[in-house]
């Protein structure tokens, strides 16, 4: 009788493996499986802790070097002020956009000195919040009160400082008017959200011309330049905007470049189309130097027309060119209206123009005479109210 001997495999243990000498090899595949898991698992264990430890290690110093240069200040200021007791009064708040408070965003820092004080990153020269291309309508009621409500970090007079970086310019917006309330609501509602962000440390400037003698659009500008810089001498950057035109993409930047700049080319009155090569209306920039360069804008256009030809001549015969966006940027909405009373156009426009070389020396920013009647700050921009005289009943010379 044959006799078959049923041959048992032995499960050797290897290292980890718990169970006697020849257990079943499930069991003991069973408990390697268990092993290797708890290893992982320890060794996340130790790594978290040790990123927990790194973490607290750094919070500490970082507490710790905030609460030094706290005491320091103290310590310090004792013997600055017996030293030298002006400069402790050295701070300056006569800068409405020295501080900027903001949901969400650090404080920005105010004017006054200190080792506390940070310093912020460079503005980047693309911000990250823009939108692109916007939809821009003027049919829903605009009160004030609801456009001051969707900007609670633009300070009084219309000022506003990025909270997070620092701009490399500080622009000043002008706006030449005469009874346009209804328009200007629009304007602040569309332009204050766009200004911010693209991180811009702007004031808005409304220069309102007195009576009802015919309208001067270049000489307000002339004055807002001036006026604007009695209040803030380091405006380094002028954007002139009509009241009845907003952009239809924030990516237009309303910022001063190495020659002027023309922002709308591309209205809608127009068939989003430059109407002619030499057109610089409606919104345009120049650098305080560039401004200077061309002694202003002309004082001598009353009525409508031919102010924005005679600049085009002022730019190209001083030896610089007109820098424009791209025209799907470069987009504008007019709010429609009848023209205005007592802005009929110009009839001399055409001579005028043909003479800027002969007259723009003589003619603009060094020329030009005013009365200022009322300069009052409200929560979304400055109103200065001037009286620019009366245009002459002849032809002046040139």
């Amino acid at each position: 009788m044959a006799v078959y001997v049923e041959e048992q495999r032995l499960c050797l243990p290897a290292a980890g493996c718990p169970g006697p000498l020849g257990g079943p090899a499930a069991a003991c595949g069973m408990s390697r499986l268990l092993g290797g898991t708890l290893e992982r698992v320890c060794k996340a264990v130790l790594l978290l802790c040790l990123l927990h430890f790194l973490v607290a290690v750094i919070l500490y110093f970082d507490v710790y070097a905030q609460h030094l240069a706290f005491f320091s200040r103290f310590s310090a200021r004792g013997p600055a002020r017996a030293l030298h007791p002006a400069a402790s009064s050295s701070t300056n708040f006569s800068r409405p956009n020295a501080t900027v408070p903001s949901s969400g965003l650090p404080e920005a820092p105010s004017a006054r000195p200190g080792p506390t004080a940070p310093i912020l990153p460079p503005c980047p020269d693309s911000p990250p919040g823009l939108v692109g291309r916007l939809l821009i309508e003027f049919t829903s009621p605009m009160p004030l009160e609801r456009v001051q409500r969707e900007n609670p970090g633009v300070l009084l007079g219309g000022r506003y400082t990025p909270p997070d970086c620092a701009p490399a310019q500080t622009v000043a917006v002008i706006i030449p008017f005469r009874h346009r309330e209804h328009h200007l609501r629009y304007w602040l509602h569309y332009l204050h959200p766009i200004l911010r962000r693209q991180r811009l440390r702007y004031g808005v400037y409304v220069i309102n011309q007195h009576g009802e003698d015919t309208f001067n659009r270049a000489k307000l500008l002339n004055v807002g330049f001036l006026e604007a810089l009695k209040e803030d001498a380091t405006y380094d950057c002028f954007i002139f905007s009509d009241v009845d035109l907003v952009p239809m993409d924030d990516r237009n930047l309303y910022r001063c470049g190495d020659q002027p700049r023309h922002f709308a080319i591309a209205m809608d009155k127009f068939g989003f189309r430059l109407p002619y090569a030499g057109y610089f209306g409606g919104v345009s920039g120049l650098s305080k130097a560039q401004f200077l360069r061309i002694n202003g804008f002309p004082n001598e256009y009353w009525g409508w027309g031919g102010e924005d030809d005679d600049i085009f001549n002022r730019i190209s015969l001083t030896g610089m060119k007109i820098s424009r966006p791209d025209i799907r940027i470069g987009r504008y909405r007019m709010i429609k209206h009848d023209r205005d009373k007592h802005n009929e156009p110009n009839p001399q426009r055409f001579t005028k123009i043909q003479n800027t070389k002969l007259t723009m020396k003589r003619d603009g920013i060094g020329s030009v005479r005013y009365q200022v009647l009322e300069v009052s700050r409200q929560p979304l921009f400055t109103n200065i109210t001037v009286d620019i005289g009366r245009p002459p009943s002849w032809p002046p010379r040139g």
